[in-house]
Order: structure tokens, then C-alpha cells, then sequence
């Protein structure tokens, strides 16, 4: 670090020594900057880290719901198939209501 100035003194300071304050400031000056910029390199890392992080917990989490409506349509398909089985009149009777009303609503 510089050296304190002190006011108190007399005698100016000469050409040589104030050269070797203004390169001592240089140097405290580059020596800031080099760590303002290592700093600023280790927050941009562990954000990095924290976004990457999220990405993959939001993956999981999406996949997880896939699955589980995956698993919830097999449930659906799986019902709807025994319900034709057992009762295939009463089934084709409904397919054939639900296309006289999609009819109905398509002619509007």
C-alpha cells in the first residue's frame, strides 16, 4: 500500500520520491483489479453451478411427471379396455353418442 502523505512536513517531496509513490499506487491498483476480477470469476462460477443445478433438479422433476402420467394412461387405457369387454353394446352405444354430439356441435 502507499505510504500515508503527512501534512505536517515542511520540505516538498522531491521529483524521485514522488515517482515511487505514483508506482506504488500503480501497483496497489493492479494488485485490486487482479483480485476485484478473481472474485468476480469465483461468483460467476458457483452461479454457473447453482443455474446448472436447477436445470437438472427441473429435468428430473419433468421426467418424473412424464412418467407419472404415462403410467396414469396405461391406468385409463387399461379401464376403458375391460369396460369394452365386458360390456361391448353398452361401449359401442356410447362411441356412437359421443360422434352424434361431435357431429351436432361440428355442423355449427
Amino acid at each position: 500500500m502507499a505510504k500515508p502523505v503527512n501534512k505536517t512536513a515542511e520540505t516538498p517531496k522531491s521529483t524521485t520520491e514522488l515517482e515511487a509513490d505514483i508506482r506504488r499506487l500503480q501497483a496497489d491498483i493492479e494488485k485490486l483489479t487482479r483480485q476485484l476480477a478473481e472474485a468476480g470469476e469465483q461468483h460467476i462460477g458457483a452461479a454457473k453451478r447453482a443455474a446448472a443445478e436447477g436445470v437438472e433438479q427441473l429435468r428430473q422433476k419433468g421426467e418424473a411427471a412424464m412418467e407419472s402420467l404415462s403410467g396414469n394412461a396405461r391406468d385409463i387405457e387399461a379401464q376403458v379396455v375391460a369396460s369394452v369387454r365386458e360390456k361391448p353394446m353398452t361401449a359401442l352405444a356410447v362411441a356412437v353418442g359421443i360422434g352424434f354430439l361431435f357431429a351436432l356441435l361440428s355442423r355449427r
